[in-house]
């Protein structure tokens, strides 16, 4: 039998994938987490990794997540990728071959160890601000920021991790937001990294004291900017979103979302300008305050994004456990359509452990859903029978050993 971390399935060319979809149909793996080195071809046709658990499945997703901007699906450092007992000196890799309707493009991206941390405006790097700088290659050449990467893929994603987002802190939401506002407009992180480093920077100057007056008015001023751009992109974003999410499909429940918080209860009355006046006024009014609490009493850090059971009109923290996790399937693959729709591509989509509790009815619904949106989908499992109704329309690997076998 040949090396399993070599071996490969009969991918379809490239020129035979949907016009409408980019997919990963090469993947190669480089002292990334349980994977020594791990190569696979796959096609535009749902991907299946099934293996038991510990197995290196969700490993596999995460690496996926990696070729897009930002810290990949489990917000890891630098660090914790390397495979444990690699060389003291090596560095992991993640390198693909995309298919997209301009043709083949590769690209990759890794930890050098020789670039220091920094903070920049890297677009799409809103969960990169202050760790190690990884570095990108497009077609052989290197990108000078990460967020090159969105030319080439975009990617959406669910994990187990994902089921308490209704249930934990306003942070997880926001996120969860951001990442679907940069799915559609890369700049969004770039004012998101500049809001932050503005407000990391008010709080420093407010604990040390004695801080300029007009140093501070201009770091407001900055941040009411900046602030309410942010704001006012992630209602925009819901507020499209839920035009989609809130018809549901099938047997998953529409959702209805909103963002929430002082800027955006501004936007809802006042034309930008006014809004952008009212935050500095609010920041200039609560220094006293902010300088006991260290950070900041207002801004979109402190918005929240509200989500609601359609038919019930029940806030989906007071849904049940199942009701939760229909509707975050059907809240991530709300947005994967809506960037299928308004981009012209749709996502990479990445659903970790998706099926398992489903019943039939809507493992059907699920896989019916994803071909409609028509993106390459890559899904996890610790059983193949979990996906049988795909069975003659996907690719199996069983996962294992840091390989990943053909099935």
């Amino acid at each position: 039998m040949r090396k399993a971390a070599l071996i490969k399935s009969e991918a379809p060319r490239a020129e035979a994938l949907s016009p409408a979809a980019s997919a990963v149909t090469r993947l190669m793996l480089t002292d990334f987490r349980s994977y020594p080195s791990l190569r696979i071809s796959a096609g535009l046709d749902p991907v299946v990794l099934f293996g038991a658990n510990g197995a290196g499945k969700t490993n596999m997703l995460e690496a996926l997540s990696l070729l897009v901007p930002g810290r990949g699906l489990r917000r890891a450092r630098q660090a914790d990728l390397l495979r444990f007992g690699a060389a003291a000196n090596a560095c992991w890799a993640v390198n693909a071959a995309v298919a997209t309707p301009k043709g083949e493009i590769s690209i990759g991206t890794g930890r050098d160890p020789r670039a220091l941390a920094r903070d920049d405006e890297d677009a799409g790097d809103e969960d990169f601000a202050g760790s190690e700088r990884r570095v990108v290659r497009i077609d052989g050449q290197p990108a000078r920021k990460t967020g090159a990467l969105s030319d080439v893929l975009r990617a959406v994603w669910l994990t187990p991790e994902m089921d308490g987002l209704f249930r934990d802190g306003a942070s997880g939401r926001r996120r969860f937001i951001d990442r679907a506002v940069v799915g559609m407009d890369r700049s969004h992180a770039t004012r998101l990294n500049a809001y932050e480093r503005s407000l990391r920077e008010r709080a420093r100057l407010l604990k040390a004291g004695g801080a300029d007056a007009q140093w501070l008015d201009a770091l407001e001023d900055r941040m009411a900017c900046d602030g309410v751009a942010v704001a006012a992109a992630r209602a925009h974003t819901a507020e499209r979103l839920c035009a989609v999410a809130s018809e549901g499909f099938g047997p998953f429940p529409g959702a209805v979302l909103s963002m929430e918080g002082s800027i955006e209860r501004s936007l809802a009355q006042f034309p930008a300008l006014e809004a952008e006046a009212r935050l500095r006024e609010d920041l200039a009014r609560s220094r006293l305050d902010d300088a006991f609490t260290g950070g900041a009493a207002y801004g979109p850090h402190r918005s929240d994004l509200a989500v609601r059971h359609y038919t019930k009109n029940l806030p989906a923290e007071l849904c049940s456990t199942g009701e939760q996790k229909a509707l975050m399937i059907a809240l991530v693959l709300a947005i994967a359509a809506l960037q299928a729709r308004d981009l012209g591509t749709a996502p990479l989509l990445l659903l970790d452990e998706v099926a398992a509790h489903l019943d039939p009815l809507r493992r059907s619904a699920l896989f019916e859903r994803m071909a409609e949106i028509g993106a390459q989908v890559w899904l996890t499992g610790t059983e193949r029978e979990s996906f049988f109704e795909l069975e003659g329309r996907a690719q199996y690997f069983r996962v294992g050993s840091g390989a990943a076998v053909p099935a």
